[in-house]
């Protein structure tokens, strides 16, 4: 087994980029099924759910990482 195992690097292990993106594809999803009408009517609160979930993990996220800046003794190390 070797001795230096080498970091994975910052842009590797960073979830704001896939949490963003993955937002910004959820809203896409939702103005393409809201200008399709009536024929995607029923894929609306999946779209929606999408989109709210997407942001909530964000958030807690951007609330975790705040907190472990600010040396809260609850949040997460190493954000």
């Amino acid at each position: 087994m070797p001795e230096n195992v080498p970091e994975i690097p910052a842009r590797f292990t960073d979830p704001r980029p896939v949490l963003a993106l993955g937002s910004a594809l959820w809203l896409v999803a939702c103005a393409v099924v809201w200008i399709g009408g009536d024929r995607w009517a029923s894929a609306r609160p999946i779209c929606l759910m999408g989109l709210v979930v997407g942001l909530i993990g964000l958030g807690i996220y951007l609330i975790q990482r705040r907190g472990a800046r600010r040396g809260d003794k609850g949040a997460q190390t190493g954000l």
